[in-house]
């Protein structure tokens, strides 16, 4: 616990911004947090949300020191645990049960990518959006309607078109 530092954030605060090289891994106590970037046309592209209990970073670039292209935005109040990347190289070197958790970690990040990677590519709207409902029903309740729809790779509207012909059957 020495080296995780607890941290409070409120209602659509950024905590990392993009174009910078992402100072911590955040664990999520509570609450929901987003990484998205702007398109060529300056709308949000919501990429991931995270639910909590679990980690969330711009993973690549913190693993690697480098500039993010995606900003990490709290969706609600969020509290959170972070670490450095010098912390958690710490960890991981005093403890090999925590570096195995940290590729166990990293290793469900990149599963859970090329998951959402196919279901975008295969999946209908209405299919990605019941698959979310079902494997994720507290993003559903508690994330606001065009995080969601970005998130699945359409328009709110379209989305608001999904529930509501859902809801009538």
């Amino acid at each position: 616990m020495k080296y995780f530092e607890p941290v409070f954030f409120t209602k659509n605060t950024i905590i990392e911004k993009e174009n910078s090289i992402p100072c911590y891994l955040y664990y999520v106590v509570s609450g929901f947090v987003r990484l998205f970037h702007y398109s060529e046309e300056g709308d949000e592209i919501t990429t991931h949300i995270n639910c909590p209990p679990g980690f969330i970073t711009s993973y690549t670039s913190f693993n690697n020191c480098t500039e993010s292209v995606e900003n990490v935005a709290c969706i609600t109040d969020c509290e959170l645990l972070r670490i450095t990347k010098a912390n958690l190289d710490i960890i991981c070197e005093q403890s090999l049960a925590f570096k195995d958790y940290s590729i166990m970690v990293f290793q469900m990040a990149l599963a859970y990518n090329e998951t959402r990677s196919r279901e975008l590519a295969t999946l209908t709207a209405e299919q990605r959006y019941k698959r979310l409902e079902s494997n994720y029903p507290a993003i559903i309740q508690y994330v606001p309607l065009q995080y969601i729809a970005s998130f699945l790779g359409m328009k709110a509207e379209s989305l608001s078109r999904i529930r509501r012909k859902r809801m009538h059957h």
